[in-house]
């Protein structure tokens, strides 16, 4: 969402860095170049003026002009300064995600405009509750307005595993809240999660219709669904819930769009409503907790370790992964373990959004978009091992012409594309051999150079140890 943004910003403080010391005019140039950025962004006109004015303010003070890295400080005062817009400055409470710090069952009220993907982020929050939480959640419909929306929630409940209120014709708004909540009391549910009506627009009958819910069921949480694909239309919705209903937090969907993100670094500000959760794909477990802090890492091109390694922890079975380094120790690893890999990769999300989280991978990762590895190398080469034969699988070596020509045909590839990927496992074999012989000890003292291709150098052209 952020990558034209963070392309910009990145490429006036690549300018920055390339001056030895910084002048107070060198400063305010750079920071018209971050304002016009930010406006380009979608980010709001009063949202840009108060985070380029804070960070004039410490920019153009001695430790940084005269500081031994004066374009690093002018760094960390735009990542201070947007992480505070963003929600994370000293004043804010510092609580992420859903607050469940109430009587059980605590009812959570979805709320939005129709299409922003408030059905289906009810059965996110849903799953993620029931899994990471390990609550015991039930969903109800409050949509009577939209054909087959009650349906398409019963469903939803189906696929995450949790249960969903019966459905009664002909019953209002408000009789389905009062009844969710009398069976979450009376079976003993942790959350209730009432997902309301929404409309093309906002609306006297929408706002009234939410209004009486809430004063009804006095929700714990009243979560506004907005999509960032429309940008400051998103915040004007959010401002008018706010002013109309109130809400105690925002759940941004689509982030993975082409959404500029203006929308996220104005929606605090204008709303003083937190920003929650984040909806980053359409797949039911796409959802993750929105940390000021982290956002601004990936804005600025610093990457974001720790959601990489949250994410990987979700996903990875550790069993698995355990089991198949002891066969790399045992130089035992073959087609099945490299197949496994792919499908740990395919569970942790697309490799685009992977590379976005590591520090200074933006061109990179702008290079490997437009390969397209996602939806062509990876899954091709998953789709040319699953033709083969477990034994071809287990032992590669026996895989020649005539077995190359049917895996190609049966995958759908060609018989160079199979060749490719066979190479590409006898490097990846050849490695891991020379590891399990160097050893620990071998490694620090220069192994790492045994590693390398021939003719490859380290980074920044250093020779191997």
């Amino acid at each position: 969402m952020f990558e034209a943004l963070s392309g910009k910003l990145n490429g006036v403080f690549d300018r920055l860095r390339r001056r030895g010391a910084l002048t107070e005019a060198d400063v305010n140039e750079a920071l018209r170049e971050v304002r016009v950025a930010l406006l380009e962004a979608d980010v709001a006109l009063p949202v840009v003026k108060d985070l380029t004015a804070k960070v004039r303010e410490r920019a153009v003070g001695v430790e940084v002009l005269k500081s031994v890295s004066p374009a690093q400080q002018v760094i960390k005062i735009v990542n201070d300064a947007l992480v505070d817009a963003l929600g994370g400055g000293e004043g804010d409470s510092g609580a992420r995600g859903l607050d469940l710090n109430a009587p059980s069952p605590v009812p959570i009220l979805m709320v939005g405009l129709q299409g922003s993907g408030k059905t289906t982020t009810s059965g996110k929050i849903a799953l993620r509750l029931k899994n990471r939480d390990k609550k015991k959640v039930l969903l109800a419909s409050l949509d009577v307005h939209r054909p087959a929306a009650q349906l398409q929630l019963e469903t939803l409940a189906k696929q995450v595993g949790v249960t969903s209120l019966p459905i009664v014709a002909g019953e209002t708004p408000l009789q389905i809240a009062a009844r969710a909540m009398d069976l979450g009391r009376r079976e003993l549910f942790d959350v209730v999660v009432l997902d309301t009506a929404g409309r093309l627009a906002i609306d006297e009958a929408l706002m009234d219709e939410v209004a009486q819910v809430k004063a009804a069921t006095r929700p714990h949480e009243t979560l506004l669904v907005v999509d960032a694909m429309t940008g400051q239309d998103a915040v004007n919705t959010a401002r008018a819930f706010q002013e109309k209903v109130g809400v105690s937090g925002i759940v941004m969907t689509r982030i993975d769009g082409d959404a500029r993100g203006g929308a996220a670094l104005s929606m605090r500000v204008v709303t003083g409503a937190p920003i929650k959760l984040l909806g980053a794909g359409e797949k039911l477990d796409a959802l993750e907790d929105f940390h000021p802090d982290r956002i601004a890492g990936r804005i600025l091109g610093m990457g974001d370790i720790v959601s990489l390694v949250e994410r990987a922890a979700e996903t990875i079975d550790q069993a698995e992964a355990e089991k198949m380094a002891a066969r790399m120790q045992k130089g035992q690893f073959n087609l099945e373990d490299y197949a496994n890999q792919l499908k740990q990769i395919g569970k942790m999300g697309s490799l685009s959004g992977i590379l976005g989280m590591l520090p200074g991978i933006g061109k990179a990762k702008q290079q490997i978009e437009g390969a397209n590895l996602d939806q062509t190398i990876l899954k091709r080469q998953a789709a040319i091992i699953g033709s083969m034969t477990p034994k071809e699988r287990r032992a590669p070596d026996i895989i020649k012409a005539s077995r190359k020509r049917r895996i190609a045909a049966g995958s759908g590839a060609s018989v160079q594309e199979v060749n490719r990927l066979l190479k590409q496992f006898d490097e990846m074999s050849a490695m891991m051999k020379r590891m399990n012989k160097l050893g620990q000890k071998g490694l620090m003292r220069g192994g790492l150079g045994a590693l390398l291709p021939k003719g490859m150098n380290l980074p920044g052209g250093r020779k191997p140890f």
